[in-house]
């Protein structure tokens, strides 16, 4: 297990050799906050043709909107230059595939705490996708007047989709 810590941080020094980041605002550039989701699949600067500094990017668990994904966007809005927001989820999400009850049963059956965290699972992953978004443009903690979108990312082709405009 260590070997792996030892050879990021071996290419981490690597990086840090030509590091050219230094001195990058911290606002996004475009204007842009990005809610994905932390499947490996996604390259969201490099699928959207962003570059680092343009946009802020939050990841969790199905690009799901949380309590603390809306403490980041209010930041972003107040703080970071954000004034556009979007939702991008993905098909073939796990979330999809199961329920928040197949996903405490599991936990249970490996013997591990299961509280009563929601893990925000998708039946319908349109109908969550709109829900997401209406929670973030209801939001009175964020600008009336911030742009927030929903899209879909393919994982089988690239392709982004906009769902929710």
């Amino acid at each position: 297990m260590g070997v792996v810590f030892d050879e990021l941080l071996a290419a981490n020094k690597r990086y840090s050799e030509t590091f050219s980041l230094a001195g990058l605002a911290a606002t996004a550039a475009r204007g842009l906050a990005l809610l994905t989701c932390m499947d490996s699949r996604i390259e969201p600067l490099t699928m959207l043709g962003l570059v680092p500094g343009d946009a802020k990017i939050m990841r969790n668990a199905g690009g799901r909107v949380t309590s603390d994904v809306l403490r980041s966007l209010v930041f972003a809005t107040a703080y970071l230059g954000v004034n556009k927001i979007v939702i991008l989820q993905h098909t073939k999400c796990a979330l999809t595939l199961l329920s928040d009850s197949d996903v405490h049963a599991r936990l249970a059956a490996a013997g591990l705490e299961v509280g009563d965290e929601p893990f925000l699972t998708m039946a319908d992953p349109d109908e969550a996708l709109s829900r997401d978004v209406e929670i973030v443009r209801s939001s009175r903690s964020l600008p009336p007047d911030i742009t927030v979108e929903g899209w879909r990312y393919d994982v089988d082709d690239g392709s982004v989709s906009r769902i929710v405009l």
